[in-house]
């Protein structure tokens, strides 16, 4: 029997790309996003995968019991989800970001991440066999920040205690929780970073990306694990990108 993976964020970039490897690995994968049309048409880009599209505002409450609901009822259970879904606000300086603004980064990032794993926490808990696994979708700014970017820095850092606090709650019910911190994969959020980056001492620089497909690989991995094995945290990211060192 194939094992059931949710992938939220899934209508593009990294979750299209993590959601048809997990397909293409043998998963069936409930896609969630936004937008019906665009995950319509990715499962129907890949009709020889188990690629189930569930429209998802991961904001709000109903919406997300209403994707696991339907993945239970349609699949019988869940053993991965992925929180991908993300949104980063406008680089702006601190004190001219509008509270507006920074509330949407926070409520996507990481109040939609919460729910999530607070539903796939409950299905994991209750069904039998007992157990799963949730990877996080973290970033690179977990550990150091962009210029101008507090809200996205800030929910990634908070995604870091969501990661270690899931992993020790699941442990008595076989819940495994990492987290995969990603630098630069190329898609359509990261053209701009390829044409070129403010970087910490005020220039500009273009910076490597790396293929979407090397960080779904990565996915797939932590997700292939028994549940007696974890990836706490993984990073994945362009090998020239400016993190290691100082540029």
């Amino acid at each position: 029997m194939a094992k059931v993976a949710v992938v939220t964020g899934a209508g593009s970039g990294i979750g299209a790309a993590a959601a048809t490897a997990l397909a293409g690995d043998g998963w069936t994968v409930v896609i969630a996003g936004r937008r019906r049309p665009v995950l319509e048409e990715l499962a129907a880009a890949h009709l020889d995968l188990t690629l189930d599209p569930v429209p998802t505002d991961v904001t709000d409450e109903e919406s997300v019991r209403n994707l696991f609901e339907v993945a239970v009822t349609r699949h019988g259970r869940v053993d991965l989800l992925f929180n991908n879904a993300g949104m980063a606000g406008p680089p702006r300086d601190l004190d001219e970001i509008p509270l507006a603004e920074w509330q949407a980064v926070v409520n996507v990032n990481l109040t939609g991440a919460f729910l999530c794993t607070r539903e796939a926490f409950g299905v994991m808990r209750r069904q039998q066999p007992q157990g799963g696994r949730i990877i996080n979708n973290g970033s690179i700014s977990a550990h150091s920040p962009r210029p101008r970017s507090i809200a996205y820095t800030a929910t990634k850092h908070a995604i870091t205690g969501l990661t270690k606090s899931t992993a020790l709650d699941g442990r008595p019910y076989d819940i495994a929780c990492g987290q995969i911190d990603i630098g630069n994969a190329a898609t359509d959020l990261t053209t701009a970073i390829a044409e070129g980056a403010a970087q910490a001492d005020g220039s500009m620089r273009a910076e490597p990306r790396m293929r979407v497909e090397d960080v779904a690989r990565a996915v797939v991995y932590m997700a292939s694990l028994p549940l007696d094995s974890n990836v706490s945290t993984m990073t994945v990211m362009a090998t020239k990108m400016p993190f290691i060192g100082r540029g």
